[in-house]
């Protein structure tokens, strides 16, 4: 269930901002870094759901992910799922590897503040993982991860 672009330069309500301002001195987290943060934040309840999927951070996007997420020509992917969502699985299914890809340039280039960049790394992560668990793109727009 490939995603087309995660996330959007539309403004976030303010719960939803963290403080940018670093102190002196202080070096933003890495990229990595923030995705580990992500990960560590999500819900006790979904933790076994990481188990089953590899979780990897790439520059960008290759052709044929963008064409997996069918993203339109000049756009690019934050993240994107490939696998069969766990709600898929059955006895008589083989089970391929889940995947899920967070493309580190696209989500820096639009997201050049820090604190900004944390929360679209934490809402790709979420949003990727929710494909994962069966999500679609319907729901999660109704829950606000666009």
């Amino acid at each position: 269930m490939p995603k087309h672009r995660r996330g959007s330069r539309a403004a976030r309500p303010p719960s939803q901002v963290l403080p940018t301002a670093l102190p002196a001195g202080a070096r933003p987290p890495s990229f990595e870094r923030l995705v580990e943060q992500a990960l560590a934040g999500i819900p006790d309840r979904f933790r076994p759901a990481l188990r089953d999927v590899a979780i990897v951070i790439e520059d960008e996007a290759s052709d044929e992910e963008l064409e997996a997420g069918r993203v339109r020509p000049g756009g690019e992917l934050y993240g994107l799922y490939q696998g069969v969502p766990r709600t898929a699985w059955g006895a008589d299914l083989a089970i391929v590897p889940n995947k899920i890809s967070l493309f580190r340039l696209p989500l820096e280039a639009d997201f050049p503040d820090p604190g900004r960049l944390a929360i679209e790394v934490r809402r790709t992560v979420i949003h990727e993982l929710a494909h994962h668990l069966g999500i679609d793109d319907d729901r999660l727009d109704e829950l606000g991860f666009d």
